[in-house]
C-alpha cells in the first residue's frame, strides 16, 4: 500500500521535480560565477519556493566528493538524509526524496531513519535508492564496488528486502542471506499510515531495470532522444508487468529558459562552452564510462557539451513555448515526468513558473 497524500501519486499526467540543489554546482558543469551554490539557506529557500508553486518533488544526489576542476564541481554536498529531515520539516506540500547508498546504510539503522522521516512529513518523504557506480567514493569508505551489476543489485535487492520487512512486519525475525545474517530483527515505529513510501530507482544496466521493475515506483532513465527514449519507456513497463506491477518512468533534464530563443541559445553557449570547467567535464564522463550504465556509449563521444551543460541529461533550451512544447514531446513518448535543473535554481525557477507551468496546463499536463 502507498501513501495516497504523497504529491508523487497526485492526478498531473506530466510531474516535474527537481534534481540535485544539495550539490555545488547542480548539474552545470560551468565555471560563471553565477552558478549554484548549494548552501543550507540557499536549499532551504528553493524547496519553500517550488513547494508553494506545486511542484511535486525535489530529488538528491548522494555525492561523497567531487570531480575536481576549477571548481571541484559537486564537491561541496549536503548529506541527503539530513538535508531531506530538515526539508521535510520546513515544507507542507512537496514531496522530497532521500538519495541512499545501499553500501553506506545498514538495512536496519536505514529503515529506521526512513520510517523517522515519513513520520516527521506525515507521508511525504520518498527513498531514491543507489546500488552503485563511482568506485573512487566506495574506496573512500574502504568498500569494495563489485565489477558485477548482478551482484551489486543482488546486494541491494537484499537490502531492501530487509527494510520492507521491518517496515511490514511486527514481530522479530531473524535473516540469513548471501549478504546479511541478522538475529532478532525489528523496528518500530513503521513510515507514516502503515505504507511504503514511493520508491524510485536510476537503475539503466539490464540488472538495474529488474531491480526497478520489481520494486519501484518510479524509475530514471537518461533520455538521448525521444525515439529511442519512447522505446526504452515501453521496454520498462513490459518489465514492471512481468511482475505484475506498474511503473512510472521519469527522464531528467536541463533548462535554460528565456524570453527568447536567441537569449536561452547565447546563455547555453556561454555557460557550457565557453565557461565550461572542462577538467571536471573529463573527470566525470571518465567515471561514468568506467563504472555506471547510465549512458549508452555513444553519449560520451557524441555530447560532451551536454555534459558540461546538464550532467549530460536532455536539454530544453528556449522559450516558454518551446520548453512547454517540448515537454508535451517527452510526456507523448511515454514519459510520466522529468526533473528540472538549471545553472542557478533560485534565479531561474521564478521566470519558469510564471511562463511554463502555465503553458502545461494549457495543454493538460498539469492542474
Amino acid at each position: 500500500m502507498i501513501q495516497n497524500n504523497n504529491s508523487m501519486f497526485n492526478q498531473n499526467k506530466f510531474k516535474l521535480g527537481v534534481f540535485s540543489p544539495n550539490c555545488s554546482g547542480g548539474m552545470a558543469i560551468t565555471k560563471v560565477s553565477e552558478r549554484w551554490d548549494a548552501s543550507w539557506k540557499n536549499n532551504l529557500g528553493l524547496a519553500k519556493m517550488l513547494d508553494d508553486a506545486g511542484i511535486e518533488f525535489i530529488l538528491p544526489i548522494a555525492r561523497w566528493t567531487g570531480y575536481g576542476g576549477e571548481t571541484d564541481f559537486q564537491g561541496s554536498n549536503l548529506e541527503t538524509i539530513t538535508w531531506c529531515t530538515a526539508l521535510l520539516s520546513a515544507t507542507d506540500n512537496i514531496t522530497i526524496f532521500a538519495t541512499a547508498h545501499a553500501s553506506f546504510h545498514h538495512p536496519i539503522v536505514a529503515a529506521k531513519m526512513f520510517a523517522t522521516m515519513d513520520q516527521v512529513s506525515e507521508g511525504r518523504f520518498g527513498l531514491n535508492i543507489v546500488c552503485g557506480w563511482n568506485k573512487h567514493e566506495y574506496e573512500m569508505f574502504n568498500i569494495e564496488l563489485a565489477d558485477s551489476h548482478k551482484v551489486r543489485y543482488g546486494y541491494g535487492q537484499e537490502w531492501f528486502d530487509i527494510i520492507n520487512k521491518i517496515w511490514t512486519s511486527d514481530a522479530q525475525f531473524d535473516w540469513s542471506g548471501d549478504y546479511f545474517d541478522l538475529k532478532h530483527v525489528y523496528g518500530n515505529p513503521k513510515p507514516y499510515g502503515l505504507r511504503v513510501p514511493p520508491i524510485m530507482n536510476a537503475g539503466s544496466s539490464e540488472q538495474g531495470q529488474q531491480f526497478a521493475a520489481k520494486n519501484a515506483d518510479y524509475l530514471f532513465t537518461v533520455l538521448i532522444d525521444l525515439e529511442s527514449g519512447k522505446e526504452k519507456v515501453s521496454a520498462i513497463k513490459a518489465k514492471a508487468k512481468g511482475f505484475g506491477r506498474e511503473i512510472g518512468v521519469f527522464t531528467t533534464s536541463y533548462v535554460v529558459c528565456r524570453e527568447t530563443q536567441k537569449e536561452a541559445e547565447e546563455y547555453h553557449e556561454y555557460y557550457s562552452n565557453e565557461q565550461a570547467d572542462w577538467p571536471a567535464v573529463d573527470r566525470l564522463m571518465e567515471l561514468q564510462g568506467l563504472h555506471s550504465k547510465s549512458f549508452p556509449p555513444e553519449a560520451f563521444t557524441q555530447f560532451r557539451n551536454r555534459f558540461a551543460a546538464g550532467h549530460g541529461v536532455y536539454p530544453l533550451v528556449g522559450n516558454p513555448d518551446y520548453i512547454a512544447a517540448e515537454m508535451e514531446r517527452i510526456h507523448d513518448a511515454g514519459f510520466d515526468g522529468s526533473t528540472i535543473t538549471f545553472v542557478n535554481y533560485t534565479d531561474e525557477f521564478p521566470f519558469f513558473r510564471d511562463e511554463v507551468l502555465p503553458r502545461l496546463q494549457s495543454r493538460g499536463l498539469r492542474k
